[in-house]
């Protein structure tokens, strides 16, 4: 059976984003819809015009504001249904601004943050999710006038990164559904089919294998496959030519991403040319060496520079164009980024990309791209289909 995150590991969370923002010295932390509020309540709230927000203070009770015609909704969301959040909704003919400056502590009453507070008295220093819409922190910004604003990425990142267990097994179950769609996507037809045609397919099997979204399908044949974030079109995939496939949905919240650069058969049976060859092997070669890298304690420039200076030695390091990995969990792109410069140790726990990748315009590309897991004795993949070249027979 599946893992679930349940109530109880919701008020944990909860408990420590409210620690982290007395801690910061902020007057609260506001977080919309996106993944902030599902990591926090559990509650996939759904994006729109109507404000839903869960207020933060550094002490006292949380609570979620949010339209009353969703609050059957919210209610059934693991930390407000224990009880860790209270439920405050508003009518449609409400302004629900008017209802975040009671739910903050007045720290000091001269400055006028809180409860007894005009709009244009407050103050203090209030950090807002990333997501949050433009139109729903001006109206805050609004009721809440003499405040300073900040990210509440600066806290909640640092508690969303390195994942537990119950998080893992769910990871494990998307890497695993994703790898499937690879392999069937491999052993199937190909050529003769247009790349869109082929991520029509990818989304689909996605799905069917327990996704609940797929994200995105990256389906580059040919001179494509120098494109890493090509997006699939009409073109028709041929025999004798790349086919690179990056794939990646969202299962039970959490996501899948890998990607395998295949050799689709010619017709006369010609081995691919040794160029292709040569920066598979390159990139096989690096993505290796950045595998075997993983561990508590490496820096993720470390990581980097462990699969880039194999590149750069078999002389494509200007053909590697993009960094070497990103977090992901809640969402595809999250920290930590494994790239130069960071020089950020792993943790247990921390899961991310590392997919190099060597791109000759006009020609063709490789990337090869697994999800790691950072575990006491290394590293571990969590995606385990063959990374050494294949040659499919696409028909």
């Amino acid at each position: 059976m599946s893992a679930t995150i349940g109530p109880s590991r919701f008020a944990e969370r909860l408990a420590r984003a409210q620690a982290a923002v007395a801690d910061a010295g902020s007057a609260a932390m506001l977080v919309g819809v996106g993944p902030e509020l599902e990591w926090l309540v559990g509650y996939a709230a759904v994006g729109h015009e109507r404000l839903n927000l869960l207020v933060v203070p550094p002490v006292g009770p949380l609570t979620f504001v949010g339209p009353r015609l969703e609050a059957a909704a919210a209610e059934q969301a693991p930390g407000l249904a224990a009880g860790s959040v209270r439920l405050v909704t508003w009518e449609e003919s409400d302004d629900p601004y008017l209802l975040v400056p009671p739910l903050l502590p007045d720290p000091d009453p001269d400055a006028g943050l809180g409860a007894d507070a005009g709009p244009e008295a407050a103050s203090g220093r209030i950090l807002v999710s990333d997501g949050l819409r433009a139109a729903f922190l001006l109206g805050l910004q609004g009721v809440l006038g003499r405040a300073r604003w900040g990210l509440a990425s600066a806290l909640l990142a640092t508690l969303r990164r390195s994942k537990d267990a119950d998080e893992l097994i769910l990871m494990r179950e998307a890497a695993e559904a994703a790898d499937r769609v690879i392999e069937a996507i491999a052993a199937g037809p190909v050529v003769g089919r247009t790349e869109a045609e082929v991520a029509r397919e990818v989304r689909e099997r996605l799905v069917d294998e327990g996704h609940d979204s797929a994200e995105f399908a990256i389906v580059a044949s040919g001179p494509n496959s120098a494109s890493p974030h090509h997006g699939p079109g009409e073109r028709v995939i041929r025999g004798g030519e790349p086919l690179l496939l990056d794939i990646g949905g969202r299962r039970a919240g959490y996501c899948s991403d890998t990607t395998r650069t295949f050799w689709v058969a010619a017709e006369d049976g010609a081995a691919p040319p040794d160029g292709f060859v040569e920066i598979h092997r390159l990139t096989e070669e690096a993505q290796a060496a950045a595998r075997a890298a993983v561990r508590p304690g490496v820096s993720f420039a470390a990581l980097d520079a462990a699969a880039r200076d194999r590149i750069s030695a078999g002389g494509h390091g200007r053909h590697f164009i993009h960094r070497l990995g990103h977090g992901i969990g809640l969402e595809v792109h999250e920290e930590p980024y494994v790239i130069s410069g960071n020089d950020d140790l792993a943790r247990v726990g921390d899961t991310f990309s590392i997919e190099p990748g060597i791109y000759l315009e006009g020609r063709y590309g490789v990337r090869i791209e697994d999800v790691m897991v950072v575990a006491p004795d290394g590293g571990h993949s969590l995606n385990s289909t063959e990374r050494s070249l294949r040659i499919i027979a696409g028909s």
